[in-house]
């Protein structure tokens, strides 16, 4: 790298006075927690709902998506929280606070989080939609024509796979299904053997669809829809023969949703694994949801059977499985969403049998999903079906199973090449599928490997080897996402593509790591967790940017990360800002550090963007005395990523590129004034509006009228 690359404007803060020695940055004042940080995130999820500026249907998508974080922020977080708490494993982190008393902070905000949802879905959003003729029928208004539709439905969809429980000495209350949809109906009479039971219980198979569409020839014009729990309502007298249905209440239980495996007794993963995946559906009680008009003396009922309290108990005035209205967004696709985008896909990546030569061309950045995510398809297919490539490797994180990725990684091997594909089988929530990826893989002769003991594989790699004349050359690709075409098109990635034969060597070695023994791997550009990462590269440069300012020089650094919690690395960035270096985070989600802490942090400013497309690229930006140096990596600043997971970080070394990621990566964002948040020293976040006079900026907008 020249010191004469183009260097971004250098007027930066000049030299500080020595800061207070009395200043102890280890001090839990200087800290946030890093669960309510996250609860944060989600609750800048929901404003993005009550944004009245967005589209109808794309604040519903924003309403659900807040439901589905939600979901997981129980199942995970919120439940490993409280079994250490249970355990008595449970210890303050850097912010000091007791875990019970994060338990009750949490609680008291995710209370009144659930009101404000689902008053905006019925006070807003569902007369809005009603407006635009999209109609959520309820039962006392369906017509003659509608209820005797629902009854053939009824009889024909619903019956023939429910299965009502009576509860007594030989129905004892059942073992529910993680975040399922139940009913509790309350009874009167006897049934055919003179039991007088009083209650049942009704879950509702997963299979059933929970919003249906009414057809159009009993509805007035539209979209109409009802529920599922509005027909089990209905016909809950129908379910019990001859007794009298007295009541009919929905209700949901959360429970923990972690996989536990003791990795130093397992022989094979992926066996382990499977038998680990039933029990999820059963773990640990966390959060029961019930109908708001369900009586107390039904939810004590309930609260006693699952082992909770009233913290743990959430009324909702609506259905409480808000995630599977996604299904409406499908049908009723009209104006009220975001206009059509089409991703940019190069003139010289068009062709997926020319891609080897245009990577010799010189290293090609994507900026996903602005830019397609095609041409690193087109090069997995190019390798596959060239008979001059010898052998393909390739991590695999989350990728699905209906994916051309995997198509084209077992085209590879029955043509021949040698393929070896390292499956993470631990990403969580997609264990399952991972396992049936690597069982396909194997049966079409990839050798599969699942990596190394405690530590995920999340970095993301890809490498070719190719007989050109007399040598062997190598094809890199390398990422910040994942090889999901999908999420490609929702969140914001980086994809290299190159043939630099140190970058490749690199990544030949960490394959080696990967699928091999013996000590870490010696690498001239890379650096990987859990060796380097942390101290080599994020400590060391932050350390030379802080000596840089003691000297009087100009001094920066600028990330872009999902999370922000380690401690080390915020002590850090804390005793840089302490010599005056300009810090700037954009941190999409939980952040540990406080930012305008006076002696501390003052010149650390802390945005979270949240916009169409989930942010998802980690950049890391240091000034180094106008030779700066950008470099992309697979890890957030997490204590997971940095010491628990196999990640890498690379750096750019084309200058145009480089540049392009600093323009297009970092500053864009920190010129955003409609999308960003920026964080105060206390944790909470105040959305940017642009003054009066100013040109709104949305970094995404910028970034999809420029590239898209």
């Amino acid at each position: 790298m020249t010191s004469n690359s183009t260097a971004p404007n250098q007027d930066m803060p000049g030299t500080p006075e020595a800061p207070a020695p009395d200043i102890d940055l280890a001090d839990s004042a200087y800290y946030t927690n890093r669960y309510i940080s996250l609860l944060e995130f989600n609750l800048r999820v929901l404003a993005q709902a009550e944004d009245t500026t967005l589209p109808l249907l794309e604040r519903l998508k924003f309403l659900l998506i807040f439901s589905s974080n939600m979901d997981e922020f129980f199942e995970v977080r919120l439940a490993g929280l409280q079994r250490d708490i249970a355990f008595n494993q449970a210890r303050p982190e850097a912010d000091g606070m007791h875990p019970k008393d994060v338990l009750k902070v949490i609680s008291d905000k995710c209370h009144v989080a659930i009101e404000r949802q689902y008053a905006l879905l019925n006070e807003e959003l569902l007369p809005l939609m009603a407006e635009e003729n999209i109609h959520f029928i309820a039962r006392d208004s369906w017509t003659a024509p509608q209820v005797q539709w629902v009854k053939h439905y009824f009889r024909q969809q619903v019956a023939p796979v429910l299965t009502p429980i009576g509860l007594d000495l030989a129905h004892p209350f059942p073992r529910l299904v993680n975040k399922s949809l139940n009913f509790l109906v309350t009874l009167e009479g006897a049934d055919a053997f003179g039991r007088r039971l009083g209650l049942a219980v009704v879950p509702a198979p997963k299979s059933l669809p929970r919003i249906i569409r009414m057809p159009d020839d009993v509805c007035e014009g539209g979209d109409n829809f009802i529920f599922l729990s509005s027909i089990i309502h209905y016909h809950a007298g129908y379910l019990f023969p001859g007794m009298k249905s007295t009541g009919c209440y929905q209700f949901r239980l959360t429970r923990n949703s972690d996989l536990f495996l003791d990795e130093e007794k397992v022989e094979d993963l992926s066996t382990a694994l499977k038998g680990e995946l039933a029990s999820r559906r059963y773990g640990e009680e966390v959060r029961l949801e019930v109908a708001d008009n369900m009586p107390d003396e039904l939810i004590n009922f309930l609260l006693n059977k699952f082992g909770l309290d009233d913290s743990q108990l959430y009324r909702v005035n609506g259905p409480v499985n808000l995630t599977r209205m996604m299904s409406v967004l499908e049908v009723a696709k009209t104006h009220h969403e975001f206009p059509s985008f089409k991703p940019n896909l190069p003139a010289d990546l068009q062709r997926s049998d020319r891609m080897f030569a245009a990577i010799n061309s010189g290293d090609i950045l994507l900026n996903h999903p602005y830019e397609s995510f095609q041409p690193v398809i087109y090069f997995l297919k190019q390798a596959a079906r060239d008979p001059d490539v010898v052998a393909i490797k390739q991590t695999l994180y989350r990728t699905g199973t209906n994916s051309e990725i995997l198509e084209l990684l077992e085209e590879a091997a029955r043509n021949g090449k040698e393929v070896t594909a390292v499956v993470e089988l631990r990403a969580r929530f997609d264990e399952e599928s991972n396992i049936e990826i690597a069982s396909r893989l194997q049966e079409a002769g990839v050798v599969v490997v699942y990596g190394i003991v405690g530590h995920k594989t999340h970095a993301k790699m890809m490498l070719v080897v190719r007989r050109e004349g007399p040598r062997l050359r190598r094809y890199v690709h390398l990422g910040t996402g994942n090889y999901h075409a999908g999420n490609a098109r929702l969140y914001s990635d980086y994809s290299l593509l190159t043939c630099n034969e140190e970058l490749a060597e690199d990544t030949h070695k960490i394959f080696q790591e990967l699928t091999g023994m013996g000590r870490p791997a010696q690498l001239k550009h890379f650096y990987h967790s859990p060796f380097t990462l942390q101290q080599d590269l994020l400590i060391q440069h932050i350390r030379n940017e802080r000596d840089n300012a003691l000297n009087g020089l100009p001094a920066r650094i600028w990330f872009k990360c999902n999370s922000l919690t380690d401690k080390t690395v915020i002590e850090e960035l804390y005793r840089a800002s302490q010599a005056g270096v300009e810090i700037k985070l954009i941190v999409r989600g939980m952040c540990c550090l406080r930012p305008g802490v006076p002696g501390v942090s003052d010149t650390i400013e802390v945005r979270s963007i949240v916009g169409r497309f989930l942010e998802h690229t980690r950049v890391y930006y240091f000034h180094n005395q106008g030779d700066y140096k950008v470099y992309l990596a697979s890890a957030d600043i997490m204590e997971r990523n940095l010491y628990r997971r196999v990640e890498i970080s690379f750096p750019i070394l084309d200058d145009k590129l480089r540049e392009r990621v600093y323009k297009e990566g970092l500053e864009i964002y920190l010129k955003d004034n409609c999308q960003a948040w920026i964080m105060s020293s206390d944790g909470t976040y105040t959305r940017l509006a642009p003054a009066e006079g100013e040109e709104r900026l949305s970094a995404q907008m910028y970034l999809m009228d420029k590239l898209g």
